[in-house]
C-alpha cells in the first residue's frame, strides 16, 4: 500500500480511473435501460469531468475519514492487514457513493432544483450496491496489484 504521499496519489488516480469509469457505465446504462458498446465511449466523456471530482473528494475527505475510523478500529501492528484493506475499503465507498452521487445529480441529471434530494437519494442507493461489488470483487483488487507491480520493489527496500 502507498507509503508517500506520491505513491497516495498514483494509488488515487489508478483507483478512481476503475472505479469512476465503472460507475459512469453503470450508471448511464441505468439511464438508457442496458449495456450497449456505446455506454463504453459514452462513459469517457463524463469521466473528463467526474474523475478529477473523484479525486479530490478522495484525497480531501474519503480518503482520510475512511483511514481514520479503520485506524480507531483496527492497529496495524496487531490485526491482520486483510481487515484494515477491507475496512478501508468499505468506508471510502460509505463516503464516496453518496459525494460522487451528489455530484453526478447535480451535473448530469437535473442541478439545483426542488427534487435534487430525491434524485440524490435514489441514485445513492442504486449505487451503493454496484460500487460495493465493483471495489470488493474487482477495482480493489486489480489496482492494489497495479500498485504492487509499479512500487513493489520500491516499498520492499524501505
Amino acid at each position: 500500500m502507498p507509503k508517500n504521499l506520491f505513491q497516495e496519489i498514483i494509488f488515487t488516480i489508478i483507483m478512481v480511473f476503475f472505479m469512476v469509469y465503472a460507475m459512469i457505465c453503470y450508471n448511464i446504462s441505468l439511464a438508457k435501460g442496458g449495456l450497449t458498446n456505446q455506454v463504453f465511449i459514452d462513459a469517457f466523456h463524463e469521466l473528463i469531468i467526474m474523475g478529477p471530482i473523484a479525486f479530490v473528494l478522495d484525497m480531501l475527505i474519503a480518503g482520510p475519514l475512511a483511514k481514520k475510523i479503520t485506524f480507531k478500529i483496527f492497529n496495524p501492528q496487531k490485526d491482520n492487514p486483510v481487515w484494515i484493506t477491507l475496512s478501508i475499503s468499505a468506508c471510502s465507498i460509505w463516503f464516496m457513493c453518496p459525494l460522487m452521487s451528489l455530484a453526478a445529480s447535480i451535473i448530469f441529471k437535473g442541478g439545483f432544483n426542488k427534487d435534487l434530494p430525491s434524485i440524490w437519494i435514489q441514485t445513492t442507493v442504486l449505487n451503493y450496491p454496484m460500487a460495493a461489488l465493483w471495489q470488493f470483487l474487482f477495482a480493489g483488487p486489480v489496482v492494489r496489484k497495479i500498485f504492487k507491480l509499479i512500487f513493489g520493489r520500491v516499498n520492499r527496500k524501505n
